[in-house]
């Protein structure tokens, strides 16, 4: 069983490796109702993960040319304005295959709790649902037990500006089961119908829904769930194809994904297990899902959805040198402190970004495969301010490219005695 209630972890159970199959690529666009969705790529939402800082760094990290040029993270923010009529062009990137902006096609909030958003203050809601120009196409997910807050949270984010809003039957953490949302939901089939019914009448931008096989392997009711889903006009379904049980070890049963595309029209989402490009050429091989969906491994590779796009362009991809891993690196930390400076006028309750705190945990994310990342990770702990974690960071990578032999990169950070044990992430 999992520990310390579904913590997610940051390794993955005797992963599989997959072959790039022949001729497989992920979909240039699959469409959620209105809204297009290029490539057919999601950023899983993950709490304490995808918030608005994190998604911009994917969408930039993530920047496709149709050359075959692998550019560091920090060299793309620094030509690509972060909203407005500066974003890249279609001229700029292989139109066929990815849309006007980057290889992820579509980003997902953070799962945001329905009575917290009705109850809240508006200068508190603006924490949760801010959002930049230039993340569009974005969803917000939303989670809850009761119909009538869960649909007075839908037309809040219709009226905040959202392009898809997402329903969280997924996630395993007791906190959320023992309120019956998240994943405890799926013991109760009639109830998530009445939610369906009162959300899709509160609004009319694309409803989506993103669940689990069942709470256990005696409860599996993802094909049924499915089909009312579809059957009450929800636009798309996303499945995590493990239990409740599960949390986030033993391998993602993708042959229900499969079940599940067989049994709807609407759009499927497959998720679980994908760490690599072949991984997600495979899961669309194996089960038909008309898009994928990445979570963990956005943080600890986050050129994943540029990778994927290079894939699909030119049948490979590159892979991150030590020199781009600190350039994601500082880039990102940098952004966190940017954010914090420049929220620092509103109520401390609405502040955006943060700084030592949010460095931390990323650490073990981010220096995944970095030779001598655990002494890395272990300045960075100790460090008491964000400047002091860049510090950290500089030092160590001057000292260590000119030196440095690229690792594994099936390193383990978990295996660091300073790996903090992870915040809660429910993708």
């Amino acid at each position: 069983m999992p520990r310390r209630g579904f913590t997610v972890k940051k390794s993955w159970d005797n992963p599989r490796e997959h072959a790039m199959p022949d001729g497989v690529r992920v979909p240039a666009e699959v469409r959620i109702g209105s809204v297009p969705i290029a490539p057919a790529t999601v950023l899983a939402p993950m709490a304490g993960v995808t918030d608005t800082v994190f998604r911009r760094f994917i969408r930039h990290a993530s920047l496709f040319s149709s050359e075959p040029l692998f550019v560091g993270a920090s060299e793309v923010l620094s030509q690509v304005p972060e909203s407005g009529p500066g974003a890249p062009s279609s001229s700029e990137i292989e139109a066929a295959v990815t849309n006007a902006q980057s290889g992820c096609g579509l980003l997902m909030t953070e799962f945001t709790s329905a009575d917290g958003l009705s109850r809240m203050r508006e200068s508190k809601r603006r924490r949760y649902l801010t959002f930049y120009d230039d993340e569009h196409p974005i969803g917000a997910q939303i989670f809850g037990s009761n119909p009538e807050t869960l649909a007075e949270a839908a037309r809040i984010v219709q009226d905040t500006g959202f392009d898809l809003i997402d329903l969280n039957l997924g996630c395993p953490a007791k906190r959320v089961v023992g309120c019956n949302g998240g994943s405890g939901l799926l013991r109760d089939l009639p109830k998530i119908g009445e939610i369906f019914r009162a959300v899709r009448k509160a609004v009319t931008l694309p409803f989506t829904v993103k669940f689990r096989l069942g709470w256990n392997d005696e409860q599996i009711v993802c094909v049924e769930l499915a089909r009312m889903a579809e059957a009450e006009g929800l636009n798309a379904v996303a499945l995590h194809a493990r239990t409740r049980e599960q949390g986030y070890t033993g391998q993602a049963r993708w042959e229900w994904i499969a079940a599940v595309k067989q049994a709807v029209g609407i759009p499927v989402i497959g998720n679980g297990d994908i760490r690599t490009p072949e991984d997600a050429a495979a899961m669309i091989e194996r089960t038909g899902c008309d898009a994928v969906m990445i979570g963990r491994a956005a943080p600890s590779n986050p050129w994943i959805f540029r990778q994927i796009a290079q894939y699909t362009a030119h049948g490979d991809y590159e892979k991150p040198t030590a020199e781009d891993r600190y350039r994601l690196i500082r880039t990102y930390f940098q952004m966190l402190l940017d954010e914090a400076e420049a929220s620092q006028s509103l109520p401390r309750d609405a502040r955006i970004g943060e700084t030592a705190g949010k460095m931390k945990q990323f650490a073990s994310w981010f220096t995944h495969g970095v030779p001598g990342g655990a002494k890395l990770r272990g300045g960075i702990y100790q460090s008491k301010t964000g400047a002091d974690v860049l510090a950290q960071v500089d030092a160590f990578f001057k000292t260590h490219l000119e030196s440095a032999v690229e690792s594994d990169p099936g390193e383990d950070p978990t295996s660091d005695p300073l790996y903090p044990e992870g915040v809660l992430v429910c993708d």
